[in-house]
């Protein structure tokens, strides 16, 4: 049996603040800690349950976040960007299921704890056929894309119930509820890792309840920046349509190209920051 760990950092028992996820923050390697745990509590699960290999694919920021010499020696890791799959690289249709780690509520989400989408400082909303969609449901459909499903969500109690909403059938862990955008409520980081491990085999045992998450063609993507500079930059890519002011749409018969497409966008619109 394969899985598949996409690990964010956001969604991470006691982590609620930039100065965690950010790079430059002065709890930052604090938090790499925790999101490293976090992971192989994930890792330790997926291998009583049976799993033969592990990939894990470091999703967060600058994607170099998971540390090395402290990862589950039965795992491999992805690290560091930029990665033709961003936060799915590595996904393919070899895998039986997908781990969403440390994941976080769709921009504008009440009650999510450093709720956005992809890229906080640019995207305003984005919709696939005319459906709000966070990390969770855009990422879901690169792994339904392959043909595999997506397992186990973790993170706030926002995302758990966005991935249930969405997902309809998936098993998922809260490590904390948000009080506010940078306060939550959390469980301790060993009860966190001890239930994220319970869930991850859970999840695989469940395995045969659980489908892809596919978006049928033709596909609908549109996008809402921030302002209208960035909008005019995302509308660059080939084959986007300008909507209003901040919004811009792409049409396709493939999700993986509207995927990329996305992704090209806020990397263009991410230049009028």
């Amino acid at each position: 049996m394969k899985v598949f760990i996409s690990s964010d950092m956001e969604g991470v028992a006691g982590i609620v603040h930039g100065e965690h996820t950010l790079r430059e923050g002065r709890e930052h390697d604090r938090a790499r800690t925790l999101m490293t745990h976090e992971v192989n509590a994930a890792v330790e699960g997926a291998l009583e349950a049976g799993a033969s290999t592990v990939l894990v694919n470091d999703s967060h920021g600058t994607m170099r976040n998971i540390l090395p010499e402290e990862l589950h020696e039965a795992a491999e890791l992805i690290t560091g960007t930029p990665k033709p799959l961003s936060m799915m690289q590595g996904i393919d249709p070899t895998f039986d299921a997908a781990f969403f780690l440390g994941y976080h509520a769709r921009r504008g989400a009440y009650g999510g704890v450093l709720e956005h989408t992809y890229h906080g400082g640019v995207i305003s909303d984005v919709a696939v056929n005319g459906q709000p969609m966070g990390e969770t449901g855009i990422n879901a459909a690169v792994a339904g894309y392959f043909e595999v499903p997506v397992a186990l969500v973790t993170g706030d109690r926002v995302v758990t119930e966005e991935a249930l909403s969405l997902l309809r059938l998936v098993e998922t862990v809260t490590v904390k509820e948000g009080v506010g955008r940078f306060a939550a409520r959390c469980l301790s980081p060993v009860k966190a890792r001890k239930l994220i491990r319970e869930g991850a085999v859970k999840a695989l045992k469940r395995l045969d309840e659980f489908k892809p998450f596919r978006i049928e063609p033709p596909i609908s993507l549109d996008v809402t920046f921030i302002h209208t500079g960035m909008t005019e930059m995302a509308e660059l890519v080939p084959g986007t349509k300008r909507v209003d002011g901040r919004t811009v749409s792409f049409s396709s018969n493939d999700y993986l190209q509207a995927f990329k497409a996305l992704r090209a966008m806020i990397t263009l619109a991410g230049t009028s920051l």
